[in-house]
């Protein structure tokens, strides 16, 4: 048992070391959640296992059970053939006794086995959902991480003119001026506009007071 989970165990490393040396460089969260992609698929197929373990110690125990109450009963049917002196009747009673005697032993052989395999099986599933929820905690904690990166390069981008060798201004820059521009333009004309409506007023104004003058 032991060898085929070092067996499993190896393949899946082989086939990830590969997978991480050629896309890594890539992406590597795309390559982390590939990763426990493969671990996951490997976990439900231990799951499955472990059922299978169980439906096997069941129908052991099943037919464990099965033999070992027909061994009984043939057992005590060749008493009864004895004490009847019916010698070929107490034979076949005592053949069957001791073959279905021998079974029941090797099911309850089995059945232990059984047993113990699954203990052992349930252990690595448990061993292995576990590390399997670690690495999902690691891989948010490892996304968390790339998101600040992202979003701080991204900043540093628009708020650093500096580190883009090919802009003389970000983006942001950009934008900083062209809305002083526009500001500059809106105040012009509220001035302009509020000088002419004053002026238009004066004027006004002064022709009525001349009129009134010459009146």
């Amino acid at each position: 048992m032991n060898n085929l989970f070092n067996r499993i165990v190896n393949a899946v490393t082989a086939d990830i070391h590969e997978v991480l040396d050629q896309k890594e460089q890539k992406n590597p969260i795309a390559t982390l959640n590939q990763y426990l992609r493969e671990c996951e698929q490997e976990t439900e197929k231990v799951r499955k296992l472990v059922e299978r373990q169980h439906l096997l110690k069941e129908e052991f125990s099943r037919e464990y059970l099965y033999a070992h109450d027909l061994a009984e009963k043939r057992k005590h049917q060749a008493e009864i053939a004895k004490e009847a002196g019916e010698i070929e009747l107490h034979e076949f009673a005592i053949q069957e006794y001791s073959m279905f005697e021998e079974r029941s032993f090797r099911l309850k052989d089995a059945m232990q086995k059984a047993g113990s395999q699954l203990v052992e099986l349930e252990r690595k599933y448990e061993e292995m959902k576990h590390k399997l929820k670690d690495m999902n905690i690691k891989r948010m904690e490892l996304m968390g991480r790339e998101n600040m990166a992202r979003a701080h390069y991204r900043m540093n981008q628009v708020l650093d003119p500096a580190r883009n060798a090919d802009q003389s201004f970000s983006r942001f820059s950009e934008m900083e001026s062209y809305l002083e521009r526009l500001e500059h333009k809106v105040n012009s004309a509220f001035y302009r506009n509020t000088i002419d409506a004053r002026i238009h007023q004066l004027e006004k104004e002064m022709k009525n007071k001349e009129t009134h003058t010459i009146s």
